[in-house]
């Protein structure tokens, strides 16, 4: 089971993608007009190529990692694509084993590849928000996973309602089924079990996605990437323009320590970055640049 073609196209979409949200990115860095710091530099991404090694020092892959950081709009945000290949180590192997994948004893090769963002903003108003998909093949077996979901400090039910119809209006086309399932497992991911509480509105989330129709899988990957933009941007565009409080500002550097805590302690994502070697400033991207703890 080679895919080299099913491979190409799901890591060149994935960086299809990351293009596309970057520029959307720096758009809003640009158009910020009104409202707080519209006389503040604006935001451009610094791009880094990323390489990871094997342990006898040959090739194992990389990626770009993209960081904005102290925008108009955007206080730190990273847009990060990587394709990584090589044998997995005895503990991945073990991971990889209890949750079903087959032939890992015989052969540990991998390969994976994904697109990765998580945008913390200047604004308190402005929902922080996570988005990601990615591909994983072995020998014996492949996924899809990845999803997005929403952490505003400040809640507003019409941001809310809108992420989630849109996420909704991309997805009912693979079954009306898939939304409901897919909200429901964002809803059980992204729960802090240590703090009793989600991290944020939810969204969608899936993980090892094989229905045994490749393309079928690739397509609902591409939508819920597709999804991203328009459940996104407005909500920024709207809440950009919002003055904001001291209070305010409190409430969402206490919140960021909710999404430090989680990443650090649960994401899947984050464990098997740093698992499998990959470089730790891209894996650690998503924390955030200020957080406080009461």
């Amino acid at each position: 089971m080679d895919f080299t073609a099913e491979k190409q196209r799901a890591s060149g979409w994935f960086r299809q993608l990351r293009n596309e949200i970057v520029s959307a990115f720096e758009a809003l860095e640009d158009s910020h007009a009104s409202g707080p710091l519209t006389n503040a530099p604006v935001g451009r991404f610094e791009v880094t190529e990323t390489r990871r090694a094997s342990d006898d020092g040959s090739d194992a892959g990389g990626g770009l990692m993209s960081v904005m950081r102290g925008g108009r709009v955007f206080e730190k945000v990273g847009v990060n694509v990587s394709e990584v290949y090589g044998q997995l180590g005895e503990a991945a192997q073990r991971s990889m084993a209890a949750r079903g994948v087959p032939g890992m004893a015989d052969d540990p090769s991998f390969w994976a590849s994904g697109i990765s963002l998580v945008a913390h903003m200047q604004n308190p108003h402005c929902p922080a928000v996570h988005m990601n998909t990615r591909m994983f093949w072995t020998p014996h077996a492949w996924w899809f996973g990845g999803g997005s979901d929403l952490n505003p400090c400040i809640e507003y039910d019409a941001d809310t309602a809108h992420f989630h119809h849109t996420q909704q209006a991309h997805l009912d086309p693979h079954g009306v089924d898939i939304y409901p399932a897919l909200k429901a497992w964002a809803d059980e991911y992204f729960y802090i079990p240590h703090r009793k509480r989600a991290r944020g509105v939810g969204g969608i989330f899936m993980d090892d996605r094989n229905s045994g129709d490749w393309q079928a899988d690739f397509a609902l990957t591409q939508d819920i990437g597709r999804a991203f933009l328009p459940a996104f941007v407005p909500l920024i565009e709207k809440r950009r323009v919002q003055d904001w409080s001291d209070a305010d500002k409190d409430a969402q550097l206490v919140h960021r320590g909710l999404y430090a805590e989680y990443n650090l302690v649960y994401d899947r994502g984050t464990k098997f970055g740093l698992a499998t070697g990959h470089d730790a400033n891209a894996v650690l991207m998503s924390l955030p640049p200020m957080a406080k703890w009461v």
